[in-house]
């Protein structure tokens, strides 16, 4: 184990360059900003352009690309996408001089990425070759575009703010041979002095076997994680734009949430599973085998200590540490009579078809006759797996409805009366359970309610299972 950390910073806190030099980079302690690698987002918003929003699956550049071998919408997205790099570079670079360079090094990779879309696009026009076996290389290059912008902008940015910076650029770009990630990170940092300059590392790094077909919207924090693994180092460090808390302050007040400050790595697991991530759980296996610890801080309060996460934490008295959940959620209910004693036959083909459409599944049921599966999708997705479904179990009753799931996460929930406790809350504001699940690892609890309860339900949570069983601390931990 090394003495440096290895740290990230996310898309959101990177749009705001002076914040990130004066909160993260600059140390106030008067001790030297050396001795840390820093792992870069693309700036916020970017990603979404590149390839499709998060959030509302609105297309962006690849989805274009992807939906028609045919027609050029793809183009003009690129070029007004190009506009919007060079506007942030405006924005970010006071001396012209350093701006043009800035601009010339993202022009050239945009523009050889549009000639290289081109070119598939005329090839795949042919019979002979399919765009589909090429698409997730396509999607790799377009996501690769932002962190290279972000990383060199920040490094030369620091540069000319009196910091020894280095620009490592592990897209790939142009490169030769191909390695395993773990490879190309050693090879990248082999004669890199982490004690006496600043690495600025792109978020996106290129690898044999492709990081996006396992991680896809999560491959910056496993590039993060296997640098950390790879170069020894003794915390890595996650730098958002806000708390790990007890629940949402938009929703529960920024009085009534609070920063967790300790918690482990199974809890950030249960956070991930909801589309709240810490960080991507194949993230943090590799830091809870490495035994690193991982700190999550907020980017624009940077004297608090944050939120430590390690493998072998549990809270010092059993009780709820978070109130999480997630909106935007389908359940599936596949009920057929003849499902009573052979329900694996049943799961395994639900799952398969799930797993076809590349679809999360969040949480699921099952009971004698009946399998409901809550997934992460959009409307249209979720017709076709059910239509898949109809025909694969012709005599089945298959339904579908969208629901909210809600969530009280704990290290050690072992609470007698606590299930009561929270469906009484949730009783009291006459919300209606749908469906609910606790697991024997006492770790979570989760609720399948009304999507339109969402709200009012994790403030009911939060009232009840954090609020008032506070005794002078915080007992409930989050979102």
């Amino acid at each position: 184990m090394k003495n440096h950390s290895v740290e990230k910073i996310g898309g959101t806190s990177m749009s705001d360059y002076q914040s990130v030099r004066d909160n993260i980079i600059k140390k106030h302690d008067g001790n030297s900003p050396y001795g840390r690698v820093f792992v870069v987002s693309a700036y916020g918003g970017i990603t979404d352009k590149l390839l499709e929003h998060k959030k509302t699956g609105q297309p962006g550049i690849y989805a274009l690309f992807s939906d028609s071998v045919n027609d050029s919408n793809w183009e003009d997205e690129i070029e007004k996408l190009k506009y919007q790099f060079l506007a942030i570079n405006q924005d970010l670079f006071i001396d012209r001089a350093l701006g043009k360079e800035a601009d010339q090094f993202i022009e050239r990779r945009i523009d050889d990425v549009k000639d290289c879309l081109t070119n598939l696009q005329s090839l795949c026009q042919h019979g002979h070759f399919s765009l589909d076996q090429h698409l997730i290389a396509v999607r790799e290059m377009l996501a690769s575009l932002g962190e290279a912008h972000s990383a060199w902008n920040m490094a030369k940015l620091l540069e000319s703010d009196g910091f020894n910076t280095r620009f490592v650029d592990l897209t790939g770009w142009k490169l030769e041979q191909q390695f395993s990630l773990d490879e190309h990170i050693e090879k990248a940092f082999a004669d890199i002095d982490i004690q006496n300059e600043l690495p600025i590392v792109t978020g996106y790094a290129h690898t044999d076997t492709g990081l996006m077909s396992t991680f896809d919207r999560g491959y910056s924090e496993m590039t993060f994680s296997r640098i950390a693994v790879v170069t020894q180092a003794a915390e890595a460090i996650i730098h958002k734009e806000f708390h790990l808390s007890s629940a949402d302050p938009r929703l529960v007040g920024v009085r009534k949430a609070v920063p967790i400050g300790r918690t482990n790595y199974d809890v950030a697991d249960q956070l991930a599973n909801l589309g709240m991530e810490a960080i991507h759980p194949k993230a943090a296996k590799g830091l809870r085998q490495s035994n690193i610890p991982l700190r999550v801080k907020n980017t624009f309060e940077p004297e608090h200590t944050g939120t430590l996460i390690t493998s072998d934490y549990v809270s010092d008295v059993p009780r709820v540490e978070i109130i999480a959940g997630c909106k935007g959620v389908y359940g599936i209910e596949v009920f057929d009579q003849d499902m009573a004693g052979n329900i694996s036959k049943y799961d395994s083909t639900i799952l398969a078809t799930i797993d076809r459409f590349k679809v999360n599944v969040v949480a699921k049921d099952i009971n004698a006759n009946t399998v409901s599966h809550y997934v992460s999708t959009n409307l249209k997705t979720i017709k076709r797996i059910v239509k898949v479904l109809e025909e694969s179990f012709a005599d089945a009753e298959v339904n579908f409805r969208k629901i909210a799931i809600v969530s009280a996460i704990g290290s050690d929930m072992q609470v007698p009366g606590i299930l009561a406790q929270a469906v009484n809350a949730l009783a009291e504001k006459n919300i209606s359970v749908l469906a609910m699940h606790q697991s024997m690892r006492q770790v979570d609890m989760q609720f399948i309610l009304n999507e339109s309860d969402y709200d009012e339900s994790i403030q009911a949570l939060h009232s009840r299972l954090v609020e008032i069983h506070d005794h002078g601390r915080a007992i409930c931990l989050a979102s």
